[in-house]
């Protein structure tokens, strides 16, 4: 079972790959989507990533969240269902 995780508080300048190469030390990651704004193409500071089980996703919780990546503290919690808009 994957499960999605929510990671806020990233750095503008942080990439796709080095998300991975974080979590993936926790477990294995089967994708992360940084979440870019349109204009700009810069991180909008919060990406999701997912993870192939609870445990590895308990563990990157317990050991990411506050965790200080490019000055930032990292919140990284269960990402919550996704809600269409109307």
């Amino acid at each position: 079972m994957e499960i999605r995780l929510y990671v806020g508080n990233l750095a503008k300048s942080t990439t796709q790959d080095e998300i991975t190469a974080l979590f993936a030390l926790e477990g294995e990651v089967t994708s992360v989507d940084l979440v870019k704004d349109r204009n700009s193409g810069l991180s909008k500071g919060f990406a999701f990533v997912t993870m192939t089980s609870q445990e590895s996703a308990d563990k990157a919780i317990a050991k990411y969240n506050g965790y200080s990546m490019a000055g930032n503290a990292l919140k990284v919690n269960v990402a919550k269902p996704r809600v269409e808009r109307p």
